[in-house]
């Protein structure tokens, strides 16, 4: 199938081939469905594959798989406590999309009704790492996912309304943002997302970051950035199609 949109990545200033982020995309499939313990088709295309996993995922849905990673969740979530009681401090992972179609505020729009209706089919299918992506009952987002580069599965809330502990900057050159802020079990900021976007002449760019506690290793970060390249870029076409 042909992308109705062309993306160009860049990851720690290299600019990056779609294909090679689908490579990524096709060994998390394996590393998802092993760790969920389903099977899916070990080759083939990669969109054959990612229906496949995302078929298995809401098959299990979304209690059946919280229950299956509660113990990995469970350790992540008291890991990130830990770090974030170290220092206030963060590190970051950041990665550049430029996208020839489709416009900025129309993404915007897209990922927030996407959001706020709680569709499982088009939020899971960003990653293969996304587990759950649900709205809670209080207004904040569920997510259960494993973050690039770790061993585990985490669970936390994103408050998009209370962003106050962020520390990425704000470029006002981009006058389109999703920001907010990860919360663990007990309500404590561990993190969170700053995501800006901005037209351009063929389409528009966007620059997403995402804020880990400061003592999470160089390793994690720097898998996050594929999370991201994966993430964003199938939402992309997913909304333009």
């Amino acid at each position: 199938m042909t992308e109705s949109v062309r993306i160009d990545t860049v990851i720690d200033g290299r600019h990056v081939p779609r294909a090679e982020v689908l490579r990524w995309e096709g060994a998390r499939i394996t590393a998802a469905a092993d760790k969920l313990g389903v099977t899916v088709p070990p080759l083939g295309h990669i969109g054959v594959r990612r229906e496949e996993l995302l078929r298995r995922k809401l098959e299990l849905g979304q209690d059946g798989i919280t229950r299956r990673l509660a113990r990995e969740t469970r350790w992540a979530d008291r890991t990130a406590r830990l770090q974030s009681a170290v220092t206030t401090r963060r590190r970051t992972s950041t990665v550049d999309l430029r996208v020839a179609g489709g416009g900025a505020s129309h993404f915007v729009q897209w990922f927030e009704n996407a959001s706020q209706s709680g569709d499982d089919t088009a939020l899971l299918r960003g990653c293969p790492d996304h587990f759950v992506i649900r709205t809670a009952p209080d207004g904040r987002q569920d997510v259960c996912e494993t973050p690039g580069g770790s061993p585990l599965a985490a669970r936390f809330r994103i408050d998009y309304q209370d962003i106050s502990s962020l520390v990425t900057t704000i470029d006002q050159t981009f006058p389109h943002q999703i920001a907010g802020v990860a919360l663990a079990g007990n309500g404590q900021p561990i993190g969170g997302v700053r995501h800006q976007f901005r037209d351009t002449p063929d389409g528009f760019e966007a620059r997403l970051t995402v804020e880990f506690p400061f003592p999470t290793l160089w390793t994690m970060i720097a898998g996050h950035r594929w999370h991201l390249a994966c993430e964003f870029s199938n939402w992309i076409v997913h909304a333009n199609t």
